[in-house]
């Protein structure tokens, strides 16, 4: 359906980067792509890593990692030592799903304290590092954030709200050397998509599982942005599908 292939990920040896949400899908195939190019990964998992994904983990320093807890974020933060080049936030949630006026209001909050103010939490413990290394944040999208899709209310704004977070940080902190992004990712074979399609509320839930995109696709262009090539961009706001990606892949 979306025809897409992985692009090629750089020699990131040197490079210490945390990943959230790493524990599966995406977050769990980008580890293994990290460590599989040279760099240290520090691996934030929240509760327990699905067993699938153990073999992608391996060589990475694996820990808990909530990041709606501060505790649990600076804890994480102190792991690379003063020597963080890159933040991937790439924990979120989408739950929970439901009609505007059918969702509780307090689960529509926590949505936001783990899409939103987490991914805040931790760009504001890492940026000392970050500053110090002219490091790089990287945060996982969806073309959800200006888009409207049906039973998403607490997914879409919250996306939408790290969206702007993203152009904020932009803006703020690259006179600092802080580079940001913020990536766009399509509809991917992951848990994630298994609870939409259970939920079954709009056009993204009937997506075939053949269909949809391999994690390592998005997994690999945000490698990508892990490298130096990236550091040339200047547009904050990206997609994986983006022709600037496109041209960068090879053939299946």
């Amino acid at each position: 359906m979306f025809n897409l292939n992985p692009v090629h990920v750089p020699d990131l040896s040197g490079k210490t980067i945390l990943v959230t949400g790493a524990g599966r899908g995406i977050g769990a195939v980008l580890t293994g792509l990290l460590v599989a190019n040279g760099a240290k990964v520090l691996a934030g998992v929240f509760g327990d890593a699905h067993p699938d994904c153990a073999s992608h983990l391996k060589g990475a320093d694996v820990f808990k990692l909530d990041v709606t807890d501060k505790k649990s974020v600076d804890c994480a933060i102190d792991r690379a030592e003063g020597r963080l080049d890159v933040l991937v936030n790439n924990a979120g949630t989408i739950t929970p799903i439901g009609y505007v006026d059918a969702i509780d209001s307090e689960d529509f909050a926590r949505t936001f304290d783990v899409n939103v103010v987490g991914v805040h939490r931790m760009i504001t413990s890492a940026l000392p590092s970050l500053t110090a290394r002219k490091g790089v944040i990287i945060n996982a999208g969806t073309g959800a954030a200006i888009t409207p899709m049906e039973g998403w209310t607490a997914y879409c704004s919250s996306k939408a709200s790290t969206r702007m977070l993203t152009q904020m940080c932009s803006m703020e902190l690259a006179d600092r050397g802080v580079q940001s992004f913020f990536i766009g990712i399509p509809p991917t074979d992951t848990e994630m998509q298994g609870e939409i399609r259970n939920a079954g509320l709009n056009p993204i839930s009937k997506i075939a599982k053949e269909d949809l995109v391999d994690p390592k696709v998005s997994a690999s262009v945000m490698a990508w942005l892990c490298g130096p090539d990236a550091r040339k961009l200047e547009e904050c706001l990206l997609d994986v599908r983006d022709p600037l990606f496109q041209d960068m892949r090879s053939p299946s």
